[in-house]
């Protein structure tokens, strides 16, 4: 079967929901970078993930400016360039130093020294059609990367049983976008864009069958049991020479307190040494607590 011309009306309609899926698909960090303009602060988020979605729609482009009359192809990447920029400049006014720093060095690297290299390469060392070959097995190589992206989100999900971090809706626009671009390079025989699509969707089904797994399981949290709580029950005891000192209640009393005179005169008698130590007779009152500790005055039980 030959490729149908890109003016065909299958390859339009592929490619025209290929352009809106994709860009709701570029749209999906929206509500994280607002969440960053709102606090002012990145919160930890990386910058990797849009450099170099940034750096696969530069090389999508130059594919498709080499290949020719592929229009659909730019149009997409085109949107995804400014989008990624827009991300990435935010990132850089809110990230702290060094953050700023790394993601500077990365879009030097990248964006601006890997892809002056490959452009420079296959302009002078390739002609015709080995340099759209040559560059669509790099634009393949970079964009299963960007696909295997997810597999750090997969690791985190069967790690902790929680899809919090791998929204449903999101997968499902990938898995869509990704069938729908295989379509695409189906119909046109384009073989470059087909098959990194193919990753593409099976890293979407693994994604919505995890989803479907562990939507309804509770995350896993460490639980800590208390220690029990041994309670003493303790009185102070009032030393003139000593100080303050605690000691154990004896829960046995020798003598119901308010049963015989003992019990009734010796509580009269100590409120009566308290009453005169804090009157400032200070020299009784000490005298007749200190009498009161050593049972000279009646047993006393509190």
């Amino acid at each position: 079967m030959a490729p149908l011309p890109l003016n065909h009306p299958l390859v339009l309609i592929f490619g025209i929901l290929g352009n809106f899926i994709s860009c709701v698909v570029y749209l999906s960090p929206v509500p994280t970078f607002y969440r960053i303009y709102w606090k002012k602060s990145t919160e930890g988020f990386q910058s990797v993930p849009y450099v170099v979605a940034l750096f696969s729609a530069m090389l999508w482009i130059f594919y498709a400016l080499v290949k020719s009359n592929e229009g659909l192809l730019i149009s997409i990447n085109s949107f995804g360039c400014l989008i990624e920029t827009v991300y990435i400049v935010m990132y850089l006014v809110y990230a702290p130093k060094s953050a700023k720093i790394f993601t500077v060095k990365i879009l030097l690297v990248l964006n601006v020294g890997v892809f002056a290299l490959i452009l420079l390469l296959t302009l002078l060392l390739s002609k015709g059609s080995d340099r759209v070959h040559i560059l669509g097995w790099v634009c393949v190589g970079f964009s299963v990367s960007v696909f295997a992206a997810p597999l750090s989100i997969i690791r985190l999900v069967i790690r902790t049983k929680s899809v919090e971090f791998m929204p449903f809706s999101l997968s499902f626009s990938l898995t869509l976008s990704a069938v729908v671009w295989f379509g695409y390079g189906l119909l046109t025989k384009d073989k470059y864009v087909a098959i990194p699509n193919i990753l593409g969707f099976l890293f979407g089904i693994m994604q919505m069958v995890l989803y479907i797994a562990y939507k309804n399981k509770r995350p896993m949290i460490e639980e800590y049991k208390l220690p029990e709580q041994v309670v003493e029950i303790v009185k102070l005891s009032v030393t003139a020479e000593r100080g303050s000192e605690v000691h154990p209640i004896d829960l046995k009393p020798q003598h119901a307190c308010g049963e015989g005179p003992e019990a009734g005169g010796g509580r009269k008698e100590y409120e009566q040494a308290v009453d005169d130590s804090s009157s400032g007779d200070g020299g009784s009152g000490e005298k007749d607590i200190e009498a009161l500790e050593k049972g000279e005055m009646g047993h006393v039980e509190v």
